[in-house]
């Protein structure tokens, strides 16, 4: 194992954001029947586990469908007083599965995967990301977002439990910071 710990510490860069844990990704459901058009709009990032990319606070993202059919992403954050802006684009990797999208923020990476796990279209959606390395370990990210800056308590709760019970660790899950954006 100790040689393993260093070889995970060459291979990715450890940070107090992404936390690794040992083996593959897990394989959650995603939503099923899922409705790319429904989904796109305005997300605001209501909770997350931390991520070394996101340091900022009034995170969100804009989904537009595109004519090829897949969908362009912008998603924006306030950071030292700036709003900075990254531009992507999703597609629907597997047709059989639609929930499951891919996402690049760069012509030369390939897609990350940005599986949507539920949403309702209108309020809330639970999204997940896992990279896997060699099958040995796995680095992931969860976000519950929101249509509004805001959610209940409960929906966050429940969103928890979604991700939990698709053996998701959410224990270092934290609130975003969504107050004075406008």
């Amino acid at each position: 194992k100790p040689f393993l710990v260093g070889l995970l510490a060459l291979v990715l860069p450890i940070t107090n954001a992404q936390v690794p844990h040992w083996g593959p990704c897990p394989e959650p459901a995603a939503q099923p029947a899922f409705n790319l058009p429904k989904f796109m709009g305005r997300w605001f990032e209501i909770a997350k586990l931390p991520a070394q990319f996101e340091r900022g606070r009034c995170i969100e993202t804009n989904f537009t469908l595109t004519l090829d059919g897949s969908a362009r992403v912008v998603s924006s954050e306030i950071l030292k007083g700036d709003v900075k802006r990254i531009e992507g684009t999703a597609v629907v990797e597997d047709k059989k599965n639609p929930a499951k999208l891919g996402v690049s923020f760069s012509y030369v990476l390939p897609y990350t995967p940005y599986w949507i796990l539920s949403t309702d279209y209108e309020n809330s959606a639970l999204v997940y990301s896992c990279t896997d390395v060699l099958r040995l370990f796995h680095v992931d990210f969860a976000w519950i977002l929101g249509r509004t800056r805001s959610l209940p308590a409960a929906t966050v709760e429940h969103g928890k439990e979604v991700f939990t019970n698709n053996n998701i660790d959410v224990s270092r899950m934290i609130l975003s910071r969504q107050q004075d954006c406008d």
